[in-house]
């Protein structure tokens, strides 16, 4: 397959990782908005799956580490996360963030005063299995987004089950193929993209060529020293994922300024 070509620096997207997570509390409205005001071009969530069959903005399978609560999402309703504080961050664990629902993060991006996308990763293993993927495509589906138009939303996973499943519900839905070990890269099933962890990428530069040459687009999770930043320029990563939207796309503007 014919190598894709190299993409210059402005035509990398930047992805905010969890909304600004370097500057508000992750999966929180407030990381989302500081995003789209420093100009990622998309924003990431995971999501899961809530007792009462929410999808909301959730990374871990339990709330401690994100909230005052304890418990596991998928077996708390969306009242029991709602009464939670998931405003924890950086030390300060009571700032009044209340759980995310994907709808209203949906909404949000929809708002912007330009185009945001969403990248959205559903999170397995979970006790909703195919359930998940089910919601999802429902929710993007009554929004008119679950048939690829306009690239706003895409799927992202480091299951080939899930991204099957969601190629039989929506098969227009771009859909990413997460790697998080080195491995001999398959072509991911039904994906357009591949995306490996920079702790990856670093240990083997060679990949993202390989990956390149299958005809794959290569997005790069998660990026946030200058360094890293560069590498993944000089490589011809497509998508760079990062807590820093601000200062990576101030960076690969400087970068392009000096070409």
């Amino acid at each position: 397959m014919t190598q894709l070509p190299l993409p210059s620096p402005r035509a990398i997207h930047v992805v905010a990782h969890r909304g600004a997570s370097h500057e508000h509390a992750e999966h929180t409205m407030a990381a989302y908005r500081q995003a789209i005001a420093d100009g990622a071009d998309a924003l990431e969530c995971d999501v899961r799956l809530t007792a009462d069959r929410k999808l909301v903005c959730v990374h871990d399978r339990r709330v401690e580490r994100t909230s005052d609560g304890r418990g596991v999402v998928s077996e708390m309703t969306y009242a029991q996360l709602a009464a939670l504080d998931f405003g924890r961050w950086k030390g300060e664990e009571h700032t009044g963030a209340r759980v995310l629902l994907f709808e209203d993060l949906l909404r949000e991006a929809l708002a912007a005063d330009r185009p945001v996308g969403l990248a959205v990763e559903t999170k397995h293993p979970t006790r909703a299995g195919g359930r998940l993927e089910a919601e999802l495509v429902r929710v993007l589906k009554e929004y008119g987004l679950a048939d690829g138009a306009g690239g706003r939303v895409e799927v992202m996973s480091f299951s080939r089950s899930a991204l099957t499943r969601l190629h039989r519900l929506a098969p227009g839905l771009p859909t990413v193929y997460l790697i998080e070990r080195a491995v001999r890269p398959p072509r991911p099933p039904f994906a357009g993209h591949a995306g490996p962890g920079i702790d990856l990428v670093r240990r083997d530069p060679g990949l993202v060529g390989r990956l390149r040459a299958k005809g794959l687009r290569v997005r790069v999770w998660t990026v946030d020293e200058p360094e890293d930043v560069e590498l993944c320029v000089r490589l011809g990563v497509e998508t760079i994922i990062t807590n820093r939207p601000r200062q990576v796309r101030e960076q690969l503007d400087g970068l392009l300024a000096t070409r």
